[in-house]
Protein backbone atom coordinates (compact mmCIF):
# COMPACT_ATOMS: atom_id res chain seq x y z
CA UNK A 1 0.00 0.00 0.00
CA UNK A 2 1.37 3.38 -1.07
CA UNK A 3 0.25 6.82 0.14
CA UNK A 4 -0.18 9.44 -2.59
CA UNK A 5 -0.52 13.11 -1.58
CA UNK A 6 -2.06 15.44 -4.20
CA UNK A 7 -0.86 19.05 -3.93
CA UNK A 8 -3.35 21.35 -5.66
CA UNK A 9 -4.12 25.05 -6.14
CA UNK A 10 -7.63 26.29 -5.24
CA UNK A 11 -8.95 26.10 -8.81
CA UNK A 12 -11.77 23.77 -9.88
CA UNK A 13 -10.20 22.72 -13.17
CA UNK A 14 -7.01 21.72 -11.41
CA UNK A 15 -8.64 19.70 -8.64
CA UNK A 16 -11.22 17.80 -10.71
CA UNK A 17 -8.82 15.53 -12.66
CA UNK A 18 -7.06 14.48 -9.46
CA UNK A 19 -10.34 13.15 -8.08
CA UNK A 20 -10.61 10.61 -10.88
CA UNK A 21 -6.95 9.59 -10.65
CA UNK A 22 -7.21 9.24 -6.87
CA UNK A 23 -10.26 7.00 -7.25
CA UNK A 24 -8.29 4.72 -9.57
CA UNK A 25 -5.49 4.50 -7.01
CA UNK A 26 -7.93 3.68 -4.20
CA UNK A 27 -9.44 0.90 -6.33
CA UNK A 28 -5.96 -0.63 -6.44
CA UNK A 29 -5.67 -0.61 -2.65
CA UNK A 30 -3.68 2.57 -2.08
CA UNK A 31 -4.36 5.63 0.09
CA UNK A 32 -4.80 9.20 -1.12
CA UNK A 33 -5.07 12.66 0.41
CA UNK A 34 -5.02 16.26 -0.78
CA UNK A 35 -3.33 19.39 0.52
CA UNK A 36 -3.83 22.99 -0.50
CA UNK A 37 -5.83 26.11 0.31
CA UNK A 38 -8.67 25.60 2.81
CA UNK A 39 -12.15 26.81 2.02
CA UNK A 40 -11.63 26.63 -1.74
CA UNK A 41 -10.66 23.00 -2.15
CA UNK A 42 -12.57 20.72 0.22
CA UNK A 43 -15.94 21.19 -1.50
CA UNK A 44 -14.42 19.96 -4.76
CA UNK A 45 -13.47 16.62 -3.21
CA UNK A 46 -15.68 13.54 -2.68
CA UNK A 47 -17.33 13.19 0.76
CA UNK A 48 -14.99 11.60 3.28
CA UNK A 49 -11.80 12.67 1.50
CA UNK A 50 -8.72 13.46 3.54
CA UNK A 51 -7.73 17.12 3.15
CA UNK A 52 -4.80 18.71 4.97
CA UNK A 53 -4.59 22.49 4.94
CA UNK A 54 -1.29 23.89 3.70
CA UNK A 55 -1.94 27.56 4.54
CA UNK A 56 -3.75 29.67 7.12
CA UNK A 57 -7.24 31.10 6.55
CA UNK A 58 -5.59 34.52 6.21
CA UNK A 59 -3.52 33.30 3.26
CA UNK A 60 -6.62 31.73 1.73
CA UNK A 61 -8.38 35.10 1.94
CA UNK A 62 -5.35 36.78 0.33
CA UNK A 63 -5.42 34.34 -2.59
CA UNK A 64 -9.14 34.95 -3.14
CA UNK A 65 -8.66 38.73 -3.05
CA UNK A 66 -5.74 38.68 -5.49
CA UNK A 67 -7.72 36.45 -7.84
CA UNK A 68 -10.45 39.05 -8.03
CA UNK A 69 -7.90 41.69 -9.13
CA UNK A 70 -6.69 39.76 -12.17
CA UNK A 71 -9.84 40.11 -14.26
CA UNK A 72 -8.37 42.77 -16.57
CA UNK A 73 -5.00 41.08 -17.11
CA UNK A 74 -4.60 39.59 -20.59
CA UNK A 75 -1.89 37.99 -22.73
CA UNK A 76 1.69 38.14 -21.46
CA UNK A 77 0.66 40.66 -18.78
CA UNK A 78 -1.95 38.21 -17.51
CA UNK A 79 0.59 35.37 -17.41
CA UNK A 80 3.07 37.60 -15.55
CA UNK A 81 0.40 38.67 -13.06
CA UNK A 82 -0.68 35.08 -12.42
CA UNK A 83 2.89 33.98 -11.76
CA UNK A 84 4.16 36.94 -9.73
CA UNK A 85 1.04 37.95 -7.82
CA UNK A 86 -0.71 34.60 -7.29
CA UNK A 87 1.26 31.41 -7.85
CA UNK A 88 4.71 32.32 -6.53
CA UNK A 89 3.45 34.02 -3.32
CA UNK A 90 1.10 31.07 -2.80
CA UNK A 91 4.02 28.66 -3.24
CA UNK A 92 6.04 30.53 -0.60
CA UNK A 93 3.17 30.21 1.86
CA UNK A 94 2.45 26.55 1.01
CA UNK A 95 5.91 25.03 1.42
CA UNK A 96 5.83 24.59 5.21
CA UNK A 97 2.22 23.41 5.16
CA UNK A 98 2.89 20.84 2.44
CA UNK A 99 5.95 19.67 4.36
CA UNK A 100 3.79 19.16 7.47
CA UNK A 101 1.13 17.38 5.40
CA UNK A 102 3.74 14.93 4.07
CA UNK A 103 4.62 14.02 7.65
CA UNK A 104 1.03 13.92 8.90
CA UNK A 105 -0.16 11.67 6.07
CA UNK A 106 3.04 9.69 5.71
CA UNK A 107 3.16 10.39 1.98
CA UNK A 108 5.32 8.18 -0.20
CA UNK A 109 4.69 9.99 -3.50
CA UNK A 110 3.61 13.56 -4.24
CA UNK A 111 1.37 14.41 -7.20
CA UNK A 112 1.92 18.14 -7.71
CA UNK A 113 -0.16 20.42 -9.88
CA UNK A 114 1.88 22.67 -12.20
CA UNK A 115 0.45 25.70 -10.41
CA UNK A 116 1.15 24.40 -6.88
CA UNK A 117 4.88 25.02 -6.99
CA UNK A 118 5.25 24.69 -3.22
CA UNK A 119 4.64 20.96 -3.58
CA UNK A 120 7.45 20.62 -6.11
CA UNK A 121 9.80 22.49 -3.76
CA UNK A 122 8.99 20.08 -0.93
CA UNK A 123 9.45 17.03 -3.15
CA UNK A 124 12.84 18.23 -4.37
CA UNK A 125 13.97 19.25 -0.89
CA UNK A 126 12.99 15.92 0.67
CA UNK A 127 14.08 13.76 -2.26
CA UNK A 128 10.63 12.24 -2.64
CA UNK A 129 9.41 10.72 -5.90
CA UNK A 130 6.90 13.10 -7.45
CA UNK A 131 4.81 13.55 -10.53
CA UNK A 132 3.60 16.73 -12.17
CA UNK A 133 -0.16 16.93 -12.65
CA UNK A 134 -0.38 18.92 -15.90
CA UNK A 135 -3.99 20.05 -16.00
CA UNK A 136 -3.27 22.32 -18.95
CA UNK A 137 -1.16 21.48 -21.96
CA UNK A 138 -0.06 25.11 -22.44
CA UNK A 139 3.12 24.86 -20.38
CA UNK A 140 4.04 21.58 -22.04
CA UNK A 141 4.63 23.42 -25.30
CA UNK A 142 6.70 26.38 -24.01
CA UNK A 143 4.15 29.23 -24.28
CA UNK A 144 6.87 31.85 -23.72
CA UNK A 145 9.16 30.60 -26.50
CA UNK A 146 8.59 33.87 -28.38
CA UNK A 147 9.42 35.89 -25.24
CA UNK A 148 12.78 34.47 -24.11
CA UNK A 149 13.54 37.31 -21.67
CA UNK A 150 10.19 36.83 -19.93
CA UNK A 151 10.74 33.07 -19.84
CA UNK A 152 14.20 33.57 -18.33
CA UNK A 153 12.81 35.94 -15.69
CA UNK A 154 10.08 33.45 -14.73
CA UNK A 155 12.64 30.65 -14.44
CA UNK A 156 14.78 32.83 -12.18
CA UNK A 157 11.79 33.54 -9.94
CA UNK A 158 11.15 29.81 -9.60
CA UNK A 159 14.84 29.26 -8.84
CA UNK A 160 14.78 31.98 -6.18
CA UNK A 161 11.70 30.33 -4.64
CA UNK A 162 13.62 27.10 -4.15
CA UNK A 163 16.71 28.82 -2.75
CA UNK A 164 14.56 30.63 -0.18
CA UNK A 165 13.40 27.24 1.06
CA UNK A 166 16.77 25.56 1.43
CA UNK A 167 17.59 24.12 -1.99
CA UNK A 168 21.12 24.81 -3.23
CA UNK A 169 21.26 27.39 -6.01
CA UNK A 170 22.88 25.03 -8.50
CA UNK A 171 20.25 22.36 -7.89
CA UNK A 172 17.44 24.90 -7.97
CA UNK A 173 18.49 26.29 -11.34
CA UNK A 174 18.58 22.83 -12.94
CA UNK A 175 15.50 21.53 -14.70
CA UNK A 176 12.06 23.10 -14.54
CA UNK A 177 10.04 23.19 -11.32
CA UNK A 178 6.83 22.83 -13.36
CA UNK A 179 7.96 19.52 -14.88
CA UNK A 180 8.95 16.59 -12.69
CA UNK A 181 11.95 14.64 -13.97
CA UNK A 182 10.18 11.48 -12.72
CA UNK A 183 6.79 11.76 -14.46
CA UNK A 184 4.45 14.31 -16.01
CA UNK A 185 0.79 13.29 -16.20
CA UNK A 186 -0.71 15.14 -19.16
CA UNK A 187 -4.51 15.10 -19.30
CA UNK A 188 -4.46 15.44 -23.07
CA UNK A 189 -2.97 13.68 -26.11
CA UNK A 190 -0.19 14.47 -28.55
CA UNK A 191 -2.76 14.68 -31.37
CA UNK A 192 -3.91 17.90 -29.72
CA UNK A 193 -0.68 19.35 -28.30
CA UNK A 194 1.50 18.50 -31.25
CA UNK A 195 5.04 17.19 -30.82
CA UNK A 196 6.85 18.17 -27.60
CA UNK A 197 10.27 17.82 -29.23
CA UNK A 198 12.34 20.93 -28.61
CA UNK A 199 10.24 22.04 -25.62
CA UNK A 200 11.09 21.70 -21.90
CA UNK A 201 8.56 18.86 -21.65
CA UNK A 202 10.39 17.02 -24.40
CA UNK A 203 13.23 16.43 -21.93
CA UNK A 204 11.16 14.66 -19.23
CA UNK A 205 8.94 11.54 -19.21
CA UNK A 206 5.43 12.65 -20.22
CA UNK A 207 2.53 10.22 -20.05
CA UNK A 208 -0.44 11.34 -22.16
CA UNK A 209 -3.47 9.90 -20.37
CA UNK A 210 -6.29 11.98 -21.88
CA UNK A 211 -9.08 13.62 -19.86
CA UNK A 212 -9.71 12.36 -16.33
CA UNK A 213 -13.20 13.67 -15.67
CA UNK A 214 -15.10 10.92 -13.85
CA UNK A 215 -16.12 11.08 -10.21
CA UNK A 216 -17.03 14.77 -10.17
CA UNK A 217 -19.99 15.91 -8.08
CA UNK A 218 -22.99 17.08 -10.12
CA UNK A 219 -24.82 20.33 -9.29
CA UNK A 220 -28.55 20.60 -8.58
CA UNK A 221 -31.55 20.41 -10.87
CA UNK A 222 -31.31 21.10 -14.59
CA UNK A 223 -34.29 21.66 -16.96
CA UNK A 224 -33.60 18.71 -19.23
CA UNK A 225 -37.07 19.02 -20.75
CA UNK A 226 -36.03 22.28 -22.42
CA UNK A 227 -33.29 20.62 -24.46
CA UNK A 228 -34.02 19.60 -28.02
CA UNK A 229 -34.39 15.93 -28.89
CA UNK A 230 -34.60 16.78 -32.61
CA UNK A 231 -31.26 16.45 -34.49
CA UNK A 232 -32.43 19.27 -36.75
CA UNK A 233 -32.46 21.58 -33.70
CA UNK A 234 -29.05 20.98 -32.08
CA UNK A 235 -28.14 21.86 -28.51
CA UNK A 236 -25.11 24.14 -28.08
CA UNK A 237 -23.28 24.64 -24.77
CA UNK A 238 -21.78 28.10 -24.13
CA UNK A 239 -19.40 28.34 -21.15
CA UNK A 240 -16.66 30.72 -20.04
CA UNK A 241 -15.64 28.48 -17.14
CA UNK A 242 -15.92 28.89 -13.39
CA UNK A 243 -13.48 31.83 -13.14
CA UNK A 244 -14.47 33.87 -16.18
CA UNK A 245 -18.28 34.08 -16.37
CA UNK A 246 -18.37 37.37 -14.48
CA UNK A 247 -15.99 39.18 -16.89
CA UNK A 248 -18.01 38.34 -19.98
CA UNK A 249 -20.84 40.91 -19.95
CA UNK A 250 -20.19 42.05 -23.51
CA UNK A 251 -19.66 38.48 -24.71
CA UNK A 252 -22.90 37.25 -23.18
CA UNK A 253 -24.84 40.08 -24.82
CA UNK A 254 -23.37 39.13 -28.20
CA UNK A 255 -24.06 35.44 -27.58
CA UNK A 256 -27.72 36.10 -26.72
CA UNK A 257 -28.13 38.06 -29.94
CA UNK A 258 -26.31 35.37 -31.93
CA UNK A 259 -28.80 32.73 -30.75
CA UNK A 260 -31.90 34.83 -31.30
CA UNK A 261 -34.22 33.31 -33.97
CA UNK A 262 -31.73 30.51 -34.73
CA UNK A 263 -32.65 26.78 -35.04
CA UNK A 264 -30.52 25.93 -31.99
CA UNK A 265 -31.04 25.52 -28.25
CA UNK A 266 -28.35 27.26 -26.24
CA UNK A 267 -27.26 26.46 -22.70
CA UNK A 268 -25.44 29.49 -21.25
CA UNK A 269 -23.40 28.76 -18.12
CA UNK A 270 -23.70 32.26 -16.67
CA UNK A 271 -25.25 34.30 -13.86
CA UNK A 272 -28.81 35.41 -14.66
CA UNK A 273 -27.94 39.09 -14.38
CA UNK A 274 -25.44 38.86 -17.24
CA UNK A 275 -28.14 37.53 -19.60
CA UNK A 276 -31.18 39.47 -18.38
CA UNK A 277 -33.29 39.01 -21.52
CA UNK A 278 -32.40 35.64 -23.07
CA UNK A 279 -34.13 34.49 -26.27
CA UNK A 280 -36.72 31.72 -25.85
CA UNK A 281 -34.23 29.15 -27.20
CA UNK A 282 -31.60 29.91 -24.52
CA UNK A 283 -31.33 28.33 -21.04
CA UNK A 284 -29.31 30.37 -18.54
CA UNK A 285 -27.93 28.57 -15.51
CA UNK A 286 -24.96 29.37 -13.28
CA UNK A 287 -23.95 25.73 -12.84
CA UNK A 288 -24.69 22.75 -15.07
CA UNK A 289 -23.98 18.99 -15.04
CA UNK A 290 -21.43 19.49 -17.79
CA UNK A 291 -20.31 15.92 -18.43
CA UNK A 292 -23.88 14.68 -18.82
CA UNK A 293 -24.90 17.73 -20.80
CA UNK A 294 -22.08 17.26 -23.31
CA UNK A 295 -23.57 13.89 -24.27
CA UNK A 296 -26.67 15.73 -25.53
CA UNK A 297 -24.81 18.58 -27.21
CA UNK A 298 -23.77 19.07 -30.85
CA UNK A 299 -21.16 21.83 -30.41
CA UNK A 300 -19.52 23.88 -27.66
CA UNK A 301 -18.60 27.56 -27.39
CA UNK A 302 -15.84 27.93 -24.80
CA UNK A 303 -13.14 30.22 -23.45
CA UNK A 304 -10.70 27.40 -24.32
CA UNK A 305 -10.20 26.28 -20.75
CA UNK A 306 -8.26 23.03 -20.93
CA UNK A 307 -10.79 20.86 -19.09
CA UNK A 308 -13.82 22.05 -21.08
CA UNK A 309 -11.92 21.66 -24.35
CA UNK A 310 -10.82 18.11 -23.54
CA UNK A 311 -14.19 17.05 -22.12
CA UNK A 312 -15.89 18.35 -25.28
CA UNK A 313 -13.44 16.64 -27.62
CA UNK A 314 -13.84 13.44 -25.61
CA UNK A 315 -17.43 13.48 -26.89
CA UNK A 316 -16.29 14.26 -30.45
CA UNK A 317 -17.78 17.78 -30.36
CA UNK A 318 -16.47 20.60 -32.57
CA UNK A 319 -15.64 23.84 -30.79
CA UNK A 320 -15.87 27.59 -31.07
CA UNK A 321 -13.01 28.96 -28.95
CA UNK A 322 -12.91 32.48 -27.51
CA UNK A 323 -9.78 32.57 -25.30
CA UNK A 324 -9.56 35.20 -22.57
CA UNK A 325 -6.21 34.87 -20.72
CA UNK A 326 -3.64 32.57 -19.08
CA UNK A 327 -3.22 29.30 -20.99
CA UNK A 328 -6.39 29.74 -23.04
CA UNK A 329 -4.83 31.30 -26.19
CA UNK A 330 -2.35 28.39 -26.37
CA UNK A 331 -5.10 25.78 -25.96
CA UNK A 332 -7.26 27.59 -28.54
CA UNK A 333 -4.38 27.51 -31.02
CA UNK A 334 -4.04 23.77 -30.46
CA UNK A 335 -7.74 23.22 -31.19
CA UNK A 336 -7.63 25.25 -34.40
CA UNK A 337 -4.35 23.68 -35.53
CA UNK A 338 -5.86 20.22 -34.98
CA UNK A 339 -8.78 21.23 -37.21
CA UNK A 340 -11.40 20.70 -34.49
CA UNK A 341 -12.60 24.25 -33.92
CA UNK A 342 -13.10 27.85 -35.00
CA UNK A 343 -11.60 30.81 -33.14
CA UNK A 344 -13.32 34.14 -32.39
CA UNK A 345 -12.09 37.19 -30.48
CA UNK A 346 -13.48 37.28 -26.97
CA UNK A 347 -13.10 41.00 -26.33
CA UNK A 348 -14.40 42.18 -29.70
CA UNK A 349 -16.77 39.44 -30.77
CA UNK A 350 -19.91 40.49 -32.63
CA UNK A 351 -23.16 38.59 -32.73
CA UNK A 352 -22.96 37.96 -36.48
CA UNK A 353 -19.40 36.61 -36.27
CA UNK A 354 -20.27 34.34 -33.35
CA UNK A 355 -23.41 33.13 -35.13
CA UNK A 356 -21.37 32.29 -38.22
CA UNK A 357 -18.75 30.43 -36.16
CA UNK A 358 -21.42 28.35 -34.38
CA UNK A 359 -23.05 27.50 -37.69
CA UNK A 360 -19.66 26.43 -39.04
CA UNK A 361 -19.04 24.20 -36.02
CA UNK A 362 -22.45 22.59 -36.46
CA UNK A 363 -22.33 22.04 -40.21
CA UNK A 364 -18.73 21.69 -41.41
CA UNK A 365 -17.90 17.96 -41.65
CA UNK A 366 -14.15 18.49 -41.36
CA UNK A 367 -14.42 20.04 -37.92
CA UNK A 368 -16.49 17.15 -36.59
CA UNK A 369 -14.16 14.60 -38.20
CA UNK A 370 -11.14 16.18 -36.49
CA UNK A 371 -12.96 16.25 -33.15
CA UNK A 372 -13.86 12.59 -33.52
CA UNK A 373 -10.26 11.74 -34.38
CA UNK A 374 -9.12 13.33 -31.12
CA UNK A 375 -11.98 11.56 -29.33
CA UNK A 376 -10.58 8.24 -30.49
CA UNK A 377 -7.08 9.14 -29.32
CA UNK A 378 -8.46 10.14 -25.91
CA UNK A 379 -10.16 6.75 -25.58
CA UNK A 380 -6.91 5.00 -26.48
CA UNK A 381 -4.90 7.05 -23.92
CA UNK A 382 -6.47 5.23 -20.98
CA UNK A 383 -7.67 8.02 -18.66
CA UNK A 384 -7.54 7.60 -14.86
CA UNK A 385 -6.50 3.94 -15.01
CA UNK A 386 -3.48 4.79 -17.15
CA UNK A 387 -2.61 7.68 -14.84
CA UNK A 388 -2.75 5.40 -11.80
CA UNK A 389 -0.51 2.81 -13.42
CA UNK A 390 2.02 5.50 -14.35
CA UNK A 391 2.06 6.79 -10.77
CA UNK A 392 2.56 3.29 -9.39
CA UNK A 393 5.63 3.05 -11.59
CA UNK A 394 7.26 5.64 -9.30
CA UNK A 395 7.06 3.37 -6.26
Amino acid sequence: MTRFLFVVPPFTGHVNPTVAVAAALVERGHEVAWTGVPGATEDLLPPGSTFLSAVSPEVAAFVAAVGERRDDARGAAGFKFLQEEVLLPLADHMVDGVDAAVDAFGADVLVVDQQALGGAVVARRRGLPWATSATTSAELVDPLAALPKVAEAMHQLRTDLQVRHGIAAGVAAAGDLRLSPHLVLAYTVEELTGSLAGTPAGEVPVRFVGPCAVGRPAPGAFPWERLSADPAIPNVLVSLGTLNAEVGERFWAAAAEAFRDQPWVGVFVAPDDLVPDPPPNVIVQRRVPQLELLRRTAAVVTHAGHNTVCESLAEGLPLVVAPIRDDQPVVADQVVRAGAGVRVKFARVRADALRQAIDQALTEPGLRAAAERIQASFAHAGGPAAAAEALLGLV
